[in-house]
């Protein structure tokens, strides 16, 4: 029954009842409308609830596994700590070890500077200048207090490769011979240790480096052709091929001219 067929119903009732039991029955009917009432109020009450408990019970599942994220970030950060901690103790003892290593080393670079400057001066004087220039710079390195010790190894290491790389090349470069009126300017073929040849332009001159000699003399000139074609090479002007070049024979206590190899 609708309570509009309820409120009808209560006033056909009243008017058949007395006036006493007519207050009462208001009364009851004021009762249960406002029973009514609290109830409609705690209905929505409860909707709120409840509707508020599914909210902080989705947001609880949403900090569990935010917490549980956040507890395996901070294992990782650990296992991580962890192994900085060891490089750190490792990095601790390499620096410990400095010390003792550097001065291990400075001797070490002392004899490699000398001895550089040793193989340039007994070697055939191909580049001369820039060679001696070098191992200047190298003197200069050891003394120069800016310079870290892995810094002046470095350098030394890089002069000695440069000076192993002419073991295995062909060059050639324009320079002089000879002092006063009898200097000559030309090109030097430089063969990688073996020979050093030098021609003038005109390939009037065409002489090699003799060591026990300590000088250049002359070259015979059926060499010269070959001498052009290693120029040619050495300039890159024409492909690598085969070439002769003069070289000594190792003989012991004597003194042979160039023979060809």
């Amino acid at each position: 029954m609708t309570k509009k067929a309820i409120l009808g119903s209560a006033a056909v009732a009243l008017a058949v009842l007395s006036a006493p039991a007519q207050a009462q029955f208001r009364s009851a009917i004021q009762e249960s409308e406002a029973t009514a009432r609290e109830t409609a109020s705690s209905q929505q009450r409860i909707d709120q609830l409840d509707d508020e408990t599914g909210r902080l019970l989705n947001d609880y599942r949403a900090n569990l596994k935010q917490l549980e994220a956040a507890r395996r970030y901070n294992a990782s950060l650990s296992r991580n700590i962890e192994r900085q901690e060891s490089e750190i103790e490792r990095l601790r003892e390499d620096i410990n070890n400095v010390e003792g290593l550097q001065r291990a080393m400075q001797p070490l670079m002392e004899d490699m500077v000398a001895r550089f400057g040793d193989i340039v001066e007994a070697d055939i004087p191909f580049s001369i200048e820039e060679r001696a220039a070098r191992a200047a710079r190298l003197e200069s390195v050891l003394d120069n207090p800016s310079m870290s010790a892995a810094q002046r190894y470095r350098l030394i290491v890089e002069a000695y490769q440069i000076e192993n790389e002419y073991g295995r090349t062909i060059g050639s470069y324009e320079g002089t011979i000879g002092e006063g009126e009898n200097t000559l300017t030309g090109e030097f073929l430089q063969v990688g240790r073996i020979a050093l040849i030098f021609k003038t332009p005109d390939d009037s001159v065409l002489r090699i480096w003799d060591s026990a000699a300590g000088d250049f003399v002359d070259l015979d000139r059926s060499y010269l052709q070959d001498v052009k074609f290693g120029l040619r090479m050495a300039k890159e002007q024409t492909a690598p091929d085969i070439m002769f070049v003069p070289v000594k024979p190792p003989v012991s206590g004597a003194v042979t001219a160039p023979d060809a190899q």
